[in-house]
């Protein structure tokens, strides 16, 4: 492999998994932002900024948007206007300019990980190798059904092909690892049992393709009780069908329509690390109280891990006898969806287009041409996310104990109010108190 010349912590950075397992978990949490800059200079003083902060933190790069949909002529003419572009174009800065972004930044306690977005990956893959950038994320479903047009066939084989391509960094004693995105499906309005399956299955297909250092996703829904639940299937089922050990959990601050308020956007936030936390889960991914607003600066970025980071200090884990959960809901209906999609193909990938293709994975309210678009969901009266209509999902009538047996109509106003329920119900002030601002 060719490049410019890097800094010994550079050439051989930490297996990111590694230092997440070891780093996280047993009440301990690991805290990441979504950070991304057209700049070097300002990328690199977020990266700083990160590593400073008053809690266990990881790096992250997050590429823009025309890098993620190839749209390489774009950036090159940005870069010469000199216009800000809404993320790190890592295909087309020189690898000498992102090599002094990284140069005293990464190292053994400090790794880094590149988040794009992109169902067309492959010249960001050979930029990540370039730069031995061994953490990234996405999925040939997660990264593909809710973000274009590109057919999931397409898909699949462009992350086939970017998974061996990613092993390479072996040859130079590198470990890659890779997080499914597949838990955070439209960032909401998807019930967790499939956000669980979806998860998993990514994993798979990543293992499947010489990936051994895994990270699955879950994005905090609407209810605490029903996300604990969620996050504990993905946990048993994770160790019950990845060939690896080298696995972890992270959990996404809620991705729908944030609250505007500060006080409610915190203590949004602070759930979602109580969730980590409760659940044994490693890592987490923040937002911040800008988030309903505008793109987050900097420092409200480092307000966000150090709040999270002390909330995580304070926050109880449930008691661990040592066995796995039980059948829960959510566990049954995410290994019913799994089993059904696995037992179409021995090949992962294929095994997923199959199942997309005849409705045995089905994302609500998702316009890709390739989701089948039959099932619905709501929010019920106790604020958890139920199926309206699983459409062709492999479920039968009892899924989610019978919740789903009589289809219920999601009109567009409903539509509309469960959009909006986590920004009313944390936005509006307490009973009796009196909101100032």
């Amino acid at each position: 492999m060719t490049g410019a010349h890097l800094e010994p912590e550079q050439q051989y950075p930490v297996d990111f998994g590694e230092f997440v397992r070891k780093s996280g978990g047993y009440g301990r949490l690991v805290v990441q932002p979504r950070m991304g800059f057209g700049d070097p200079a300002k990328m690199r003083q977020g990266l700083l900024a990160t590593k400073a902060a008053d809690a266990t933190t990881v790096g992250t790069i997050t590429l823009d948007s025309y890098t993620r949909v190839g749209e390489l002529r774009a950036v090159e003419a940005a870069l010469r206007a000199g216009r800000d572009l809404n993320g790190y174009p890592v295909v087309s800065h020189p690898t000498a300019t992102t090599g002094r972004v990284l140069s005293g930044v990464r190292d053994s306690g400090f790794p880094v990980q590149v988040r794009h977005g992109s169902a067309t990956p492959a010249d960001i893959f050979r930029a990540l190798v370039r730069l031995r950038l061994n953490a990234t994320e996405g999925g040939p479903v997660s990264y593909c059904l809710p973000y274009g047009r590109t057919p999931l066939a397409e898909s699949v084989r462009n992350w086939r092909v970017c998974c061996e391509l990613y092993t390479r960094l072996r040859e130079v004693g590198v470990e890659p690892h890779l997080e499914t995105f597949g838990g955070c499906m439209m960032g909401q309005l998807c019930p967790p049992g499939q956000l669980v399956a979806i998860s998993v299955l990514e994993a798979l297909f990543f293992a499947q393709h010489g990936i051994h250092s895994l990270s699955l996703s879950y994005a905090q829904q609407t209810d605490r009780e029903q996300d604990r639940e969620a996050v504990a299937a993905l946990r048993r089922l994770s160790a019950e069908l990845l060939p690896t050990d080298n696995w972890h959990v992270v959990v996404y601050a809620y991705m729908g329509v944030f609250p505007e308020s500060y006080r409610g956007a915190h203590r949004l936030l602070g759930e979602a690390v109580e969730l980590a936390v409760a659940t044994g889960s490693e890592r987490l991914i923040v937002k911040t109280v800008s988030e309903a607003r505008r793109i987050p600066t900097i420092a409200e970025n480092i307000h966000a891990l150090e709040y999270a980071g002390r909330t995580a200090g304070r926050a109880r884990q449930e008691p661990d006898d040592g066995h796995l959960p039980g059948d829960s809901p959510t566990y049954l209906e995410a290994r019913a969806l799994i089993e059904a999609v696995l037992g179409l193909d021995d090949d992962v990938g294929e095994a997923l287009i199959a199942a997309f293709r005849r409705g045995y994975l089905d994302i609500p309210y998702c316009l890709h041409p390739d989701n089948a678009g039959a099932t619905r969901s709501y929010i019920d009266a106790d604020g958890k996310l139920r199926w309206a209509d699983t459409g062709a999902l492999p479920l039968g009538a009892g899924a989610e104990g019978g919740e789903v047996a009589r289809k219920r109509k999601v009109t567009s106003a409903g539509l509309l109010m469960d959009l909006f329920h986590m920004r009313r119900k944390y936005d509006e002030p307490p009973e009796g108190v009196r909101e100032l601002v």
